[in-house]
């Protein structure tokens, strides 16, 4: 499986700077688009014995125009992590999209809230917002809620309704429920954005509730969740001033009567980015805690600290490099990315 991944990368690095626009094509009422980015790279864990790094994702879409108002399509997304998690998707469904008043989504894919969120402002590829690539490299103590934005999985069909994007407001609500994984899952989401002439902000809140979990995986670094029920909290602002970014973002997790290794806690991360030309760079803080909530289950915390720097070469390649700890041990990582 290395050895295949490896040669999408290389394949990946080759073309895609010299692909363009080219991954676009129209056909009369008729849209098709391919997206997605490619890493390659080293992690040194512990500045001891260095380990390949790769991580990729690839989204296709089509949709149709042809009718007065409305947008019919679908997406197909494969990454990293679903091919980790033995699936061969991360997104898979249709859309209908009525300009001005909403969009309808039904299929595999992530909730409203989850889709909603705001993560922190890094710039390396380690996935800080995303099922860290740090966890998998280094390994964990314990349980540790990886994903400061809430989640609850893309293995069961969901209906995903949300409101007319505007310049100020966007909100929607998710169901989900044919799965064996759990009964029910309700999510629902808002983002609030207001702009002016130098400073830019963004606040974000989402709930979620997952009735009856029965060995379900919502993260891929916790253990299986068996409950009597689960729900989330999250809330998330990013705050721009000209060429700097801030991010605050916080989510609780909590379990009613769980069995097994307790997995539900808290996290809260927080992180500064700063832009100038096609330089970047950026410092993230993640903190989780988890059995917090039961008295008889033991605490594990976790703290991650990252600086990363990426240089971007032109808008289809680039190259970054991230310095950091987590679990108390220090970490160096770089790699080369090309995006189309």
């Amino acid at each position: 499986m290395k050895i295949k991944t490896v040669s999408m990368f290389t394949w990946l690095l080759a073309v895609v700077p010299s692909c363009g626009y080219a991954l676009h094509y129209h056909a009369g009422d008729f849209n098709f688009s391919l997206t997605g980015y490619g890493t390659v790279g080293i992690i040194e864990p512990n500045f001891k014995k260095p380990d390949f790094l790769g991580d990729f994702r690839v989204r296709g879409q089509v949709t149709y125009d042809g009718v007065k108002e409305h947008i019919f399509g679908a997406v197909y997304m494969i990454d990293e992590i679903a091919i980790n998690e033995d699936k061969y998707w991360h997104d898979m469904f249709g859309f209908w999209q009525w300009r001005g008043v909403g969009r309808v989504e039904f299929g595999l894919t992530d909730s409203v809230a989850h889709k909603l969120g705001l993560g922190l402002p890094d710039v390396g590829g380690l996935r800080l917002n995303d099922n860290s690539l740090i966890f998998r490299k280094m390994g964990t103590n314990g349980p540790v809620i990886a994903n400061p934005e809430i989640t609850s999985g893309t293995s069961a069909l969901r209906l995903n309704l949300v409101a007319a994007h505007n310049p100020n407001l966007q909100y929607g609500v998710s169901v989900a429920g044919i799965t064996g994984d759990y009964k029910m899952n309700v999510d629902a989401g808002i983002k609030i954005k207001h702009s002016s002439s130098k400073t830019k902000y963004a606040l974000s809140l989402g709930a979620s509730f997952i009735d009856s979990p029965d060995g379900y995986e919502t993260d891929t670094f916790r253990p299986l969740v068996t409950a009597d029920w689960r729900g989330q909290v999250g809330i998330g602002t990013n705050i721009q001033y000209n060429s700097w970014i801030f991010a605050l973002t916080g989510r609780i997790v909590y379990d009613e009567n769980p069995i097994g290794t307790v997995s539900d806690g808290i996290v809260a991360g927080t992180g500064l980015s700063y832009d100038i030309l096609n330089y970047t760079l950026s410092v993230s803080y993640l903190f989780s805690e988890t059995g917090i909530w039961h008295k008889w289950s033991p605490n594990y915390a976790d703290h991650t600290a990252v600086a990363s720097f990426r240089y971007k070469y032109n808008r289809y390649a680039d190259m970054w490099a991230s310095i950091g700890i987590s679990r108390e041990k220090p970490f160096v990582a770089a790699g080369l990315r090309a995006t189309f």
